[in-house]
């Protein structure tokens, strides 16, 4: 008897696993997903981005950080289709000699590094604040509707901008270095809570009116628990889709801020660091040395947006 009840202890959560899969592949959003190719594409292509990216070390060819494997000698080789290209550098090489394939896959990690955790401080922000906005009403949503109001006013790469440049100023010179990629999540993250804040306003206006909520009030429930564990499961599927719009957009203000020159360092290339350096010898006839990075951005923006814009078809209601 204590067997039998110990495996039937040890597999429920089995069941419960195998069960949740099942109703994951019969509901409406698979069904939905596996019926549009470009999802399908747009999905693998994402994933094989990222998945290379995370495990550069051990995909690109060469580690462009290694100063002992690079050869100035070799700088600025074509492709290897072209006449003067080498097999070892299928991409061609940069104006320091390094491999622009390896450049790009460990760009690619710092670019999805601060999309992701820009994307990750813009949710947790916009979040709180629309959910007590939302929550409490009166005062407090009136003065955080203001304040996001007026940064809505502006272009996000311009409140981006001015949050970098004010961290800089804060900052001692020689940290900027050190500490830039903090200060790119920081600049951008802060510049795109408010699309998370509207949306989670207005989903909480309309479940703080439900029963589940006056009921949870009624038998002394904190409103911090009611917004946590009540509402917000509730707003959950808007929130997705502003992230995985919002990863393509933080990457794309990365590689914009990079190329401007007031993102990361020289010697930690992310893609528009990659672009920048490039552009400087695009017309002296080393096209490759931009063209490719600035290839794999928008391929990877492009996927990206793809699977957002599915996943905010699937989960409207409406569209089912």
């Amino acid at each position: 008897m204590a067997n039998s009840e110990l495996t039937a202890k040890t597999a429920t959560p089995l069941a419960r696993m195998a069960d949740a899969f099942r109703r994951g592949l019969d509901s409406d959003v698979f069904h939905s997903f596996k019926h549009s190719p470009v999802t399908i594409v747009a999905t693998v292509v994402t994933l094989v981005m990222i998945g290379a990216s995370v495990f550069a070390n051990l995909v690109a060819p060469h580690n462009p950080f290694d100063m002992a494997t690079i050869d100035m000698l070799d700088s600025e080789l074509p492709p290897v289709w072209e006449e003067m290209g080498m097999s070892k550098y299928l991409l061609g090489t940069d104006n320091l000699g390094r491999d622009v394939f390896s450049t790009i896959l460990y760009g690619s990690r710092v670019s999805l590094f601060v999309g992701f955790t820009s994307v990750v401080l813009s949710m947790v922000i916009g979040i709180a604040l629309g959910l007590i906005a939302g929550y409490k009403g009166g005062l407090i949503d009136a003065f955080i509707m203001r304040v996001a109001e007026i940064q809505l006013s502006f272009p996000t790469i311009l409140v981006a901008l001015l949050i970098n440049g004010v961290m800089r100023g804060v900052l001692p010179p020689s940290q900027h270095a050190d500490l830039a990629i903090l200060v790119l999540v920081l600049s951008i993250g802060l510049s795109n809570w408010v699309q998370f804040a509207r949306t989670v306003r207005a989903s909480t206006l309309v479940e703080r009116n439900k029963e589940y909520v006056l009921a949870a009030r009624l038998i002394g429930v904190k409103p911090f628990f009611i917004m946590v564990r009540h509402v917000l499961p509730n707003v959950m599927g808007p929130i997705l889709v502003i992230a995985t719009l919002g990863l393509a957009s933080a990457v794309l203000t990365e590689a914009t801020l990079s190329f401007l020159g007031v993102g990361v360092p020289p010697t930690e290339p992310s893609l528009g660091t990659l672009i920048n350096v490039g552009s400087d010898y695009l017309f002296s006839g080393s096209w490759w040395i931009t063209i490719f990075p600035g290839a794999a951005l928008a391929v990877l923006v492009l996927a990206v947006n793809l699977v957002g814009d599915w996943l905010r078809d699937a989960l409207n209601p409406k569209l089912r």
